[in-house]
C-alpha cells in the first residue's frame, strides 16, 4: 500500500517512512482521517484523503472515517487567514450527518477489513475542563504549539484561544481512537502535519506506544489557478450542489499538464494504464483520451454508473447540438453551470435574437451580433440562428423556458423565460 501511495505521489510528509512501512507490513492496522463539517457537503479537495482511505482498505488495513461533529464546533485554523465563523450546534450536527451519509458509499463496512465510521462529538462533548487540562493539557508545551505552522501563520492577524486549542482536540481524537480501537496511523493534508504529530506525541507520552502520521500533497494546478474551483464556483460531491454533469465536465476540462497527475491521485487505475494514458497525451493530445478516462472514473466513483451515463448523454447532446434528445431534468442539469439571464413576460414577442445576444453579453453591439449570426457562429438550442431579427417566443424555447445560446464552440449562456 505504501509503495503504491509513493508511486502515485501521495506521500508528502511521514513521521518515519521505514518504521511506518514495517508497521504496515506487520499486520492489518487501523488508519484514520478526519473530516470536519464546515459545510453541508465535501468538495473535490476532500476526495484525495477520502480515496487514500479507500486505498488503505484495499491494501489490507481498516480505515476509520472520523466525522468532526465536535471539532467542527471549534474550527481548524489551518489554511485560514482569519478566524472562522462559529456555526450553531444544530447546524453542525446536521452537516455532520450529511457528511456521514456522503462518505459511506466509498467503503466496505463488512468483513475483516470493515471500515469504521465515528463522530468525535461522542467523546469531546463529554470532556470536563479540569480533568482535561490536568491529564491532557500538561503534555502540550506552549512553545511547541506556537511554532506550528497553522498558528504561526495567524499570529499577525490574531488567533483566539478557541482555534489555538484545536490542535489539542485533534491530538486527543487520535489518542481516543488509539484507546478504543487500537488506531496507530493518521493521514491528512499537508496543512494537518502539526495536528497529526501532536497526536503521535500525545500517544507516545501517555500510552508509551508508537503512532504514525502521513500527509498527502496539496493538489495544485500548473496554470496557478485553484484546484476545485470553476467560474460557477466550488465543485461539491453532493449532486444537489454540483450535478454529475458538472462534475464530469470539471475533470474533462483538465489540462494536459495536470491529467497524468490527477489520474494517479484520483483513480484506482494501475500503473501501466496510467502510463499508457500519459503517453497518449504526449502523442495525441487532441483526442483527450486521458481526460475522458479521468472524467469517467471519478464521476462514477462519486455518483455511480447511472449518473455517469447521464452525464455522458448530456455531453454528447451539447457537443452535437441535439438538445431535443435531452429530457427536461437533463437539460436543467446541463444548464446549471452556465451563466444565465432571466427574461420577463414583456420580452416575449418584442426582444429580437440580436438584442438578446447583446443583453446577455455574447456580443458587444447589435452590429457585432449580426456579424456573428451571419457567420454561423451563433446557435439557439442546438440549431444555427439564421434571422437576427427573429423574436424571442415560448415556441422557440425548449420546454417553454430554456433558450440555450452558444457562441462558437464552447461559449454558452442560458436565457431563461419565466
Amino acid at each position: 500500500m505504501l509503495s503504491d501511495l509513493a508511486w502515485r505521489g501521495l506521500v508528502a510528509d511521514v513521521t518515519s517512512l521505514p518504521e511506518l512501512d514495517a508497521h504496515l507490513r506487520g499486520a492489518s492496522r487501523l488508519v484514520y482521517c478526519g473530516f470536519d463539517p464546515t459545510a453541508d457537503s465535501l468538495h473535490v479537495g476532500s476526495l484525495l484523503p477520502l480515496l487514500a482511505l479507500r486505498r488503505v482498505q484495499q491494501g489490507g488495513h481498516r480505515p476509520i472515517v472520523l466525522i468532526g461533529g465536535g471539532t467542527g464546533l471549534i474550527g481548524d485554523p489551518s489554511g485560514k487567514a482569519g478566524e472562522r465563523q462559529l456555526n450553531p450546534a444544530d447546524l453542525v450536527a446536521e452537516w455532520a450527518d450529511r457528511l456521514r451519509r456522503q462518505v459511506e458509499p466509498f467503503f466496505d463496512f463488512d468483513g475483516p477489513r470493515a471500515a469504521v465510521l465515528a463522530n468525535n462529538y461522542e467523546w469531546l462533548s463529554r470532556l470536563e475542563v479540569i480533568p482535561f487540562l490536568r491529564d491532557i493539557g500538561k503534555h502540550f508545551a506552549v512553545g511547541g504549539m506556537l511554532a506550528r505552522e497553522s498558528v504561526r501563520a495567524r499570529m499577525g492577524a490574531g488567533i483566539s484561544y478557541t482555534e489555538f486549542s484545536y490542535q489539542v482536540l485533534q491530538a486527543y481524537d487520535f489518542l481516543e481512537l488509539h484507546r478504543r480501537l487500537g488506531c496507530t496511523v493518521q493521514i491528512g493534508g499537508t496543512d494537518q502535519w502539526g495536528n497529526i504529530t501532536a497526536g503521535t506525541d500525545l500517544i507516545r507520552r501517555i500510552e508509551s506506544q508508537a503512532a504514525f502520521g502521513l500527509t498527502l500533497p496539496l493538489v495544485t494546478k500548473t496554470d496557478g489557478t485553484k484546484f476545485g474551483k470553476t467560474e460557477a464556483g466550488t465543485i461539491w460531491l453532493d449532486a444537489r450542489k454540483t450535478s454529475p454533469y458538472e462534475m464530469y465536465q470539471f475533470w474533462l476540462n483538465t489540462s494536459d499538464a495536470d491529467v497524468a497527475t490527477y489520474l494517479r491521485y484520483f483513480t484506482f487505475l494501475e500503473r501501466g494504464a496510467v502510463e499508457d494514458l500519459a503517453a497518449a497525451v504526449r502523442t495525441s493530445p487532441e483526442r483527450r483520451e486521458a481526460q475522458r478516462v479521468l472524467a469517467r472514473e471519478v464521476t462514477a466513483l462519486v455518483h455511480g454508473a447511472p449518473a455517469l451515463r447521464e452525464a455522458e448523454e448530456i455531453t454528447r447532446a451539447l457537443f452535437s447540438g441535439d438538445l431535443e434528445a435531452l429530457t427536461e431534468p437533463q437539460l436543467a442539469q446541463a444548464c446549471e453551470g452556465m451563466p444565465r439571464t432571466l427574461l420577463t413576460e414583456a420580452d416575449l414577442g418584442t426582444l429580437s435574437l440580436v438584442e438578446l445576444l447583446t443583453r446577455v453579453g455574447l456580443a458587444e453591439s447589435k452590429r457585432r451580433g449580426r456579424e456573428l449570426i451571419a457567420a454561423g457562429a451563433v446557435h439557439l438550442n442546438g440549431l444555427p440562428v439564421r434571422e437576427a431579427e427573429a423574436r424571442v417566443s415560448r415556441e422557440s424555447a425548449r420546454y417553454g423556458r430554456y433558450l440555450v445560446l452558444r457562441k462558437g464552440k464552447k461559449t454558452y449562456h442560458l436565457a431563461l423565460l419565466p
